[in-house]
């Protein structure tokens, strides 16, 4: 459905509020910000302000909402596409979620930091996986996208300074 226009009321930022919870995994944060945006783009038609908060406070007694259970989502996420936790914190921290709500996710995901930095150098054919061993330069730029990616400088170099073929063993 188009955005018709119209301006907005409590019932009309309600049917919004659920579109777009049934449609996207979602923050109170990003769902907080989507309905300003609403606001501002069509306008209130009531007398009394909207009551954002208390609806998007409604959707996470009702469950529809669960700043936790995205966290763990999207960090797991990231560490299977191959990034470190220094790059799911800050992911986590612009959704908007609380340190309390993404204290497991961070947790979980330094706990999968060396399978993560693994990912990250196979899907990038860095050392181990490098066809051949990289010039100076070139380990410097792959040791820069590792840090870039959220890993730690003693993990990446591991990995950038590897021989292709090496085996690197996670420290336990």
């Amino acid at each position: 459905m188009k955005n018709s226009g119209k301006t907005l009321d409590q019932d009309g930022l309600r049917r919004l509020a659920l579109r777009y919870v049934e449609r996207y995994a979602t923050t109170r944060y990003k769902l907080t910000s989507y309905l300003k945006r609403k606001l501002h783009e069509r306008g209130w038609e009531d007398d009394h302000s909207p009551a954002i908060a208390d609806l998007v406070e409604r959707f996470v007694d009702l469950g529809y909402i669960d700043d936790a259970m995205f966290a763990q989502s999207r960090a797991a996420s990231l560490v299977r596409r191959g990034y470190g936790p220094a790059r799911i914190s800050q992911a986590l921290f612009q959704a908007g979620i609380n340190e309390q709500d993404s204290a497991q996710a961070l947790a979980e995901s330094n706990s999968n930091r060396f399978k993560a930095a693994d990912k990250f150098a196979r899907k990038r054919s860095i050392g181990p996986y490098a066809p051949a061993q990289h010039d100076r330069d070139k380990c410097q730029k792959q040791l820069q996208a590792f840090i870039r990616a959220g890993h730690d400088f003693e993990i990446a170099s591991r990995f950038v300074f590897a021989a292709p073929g090496d085996d690197i063993v996670e420290d336990i």
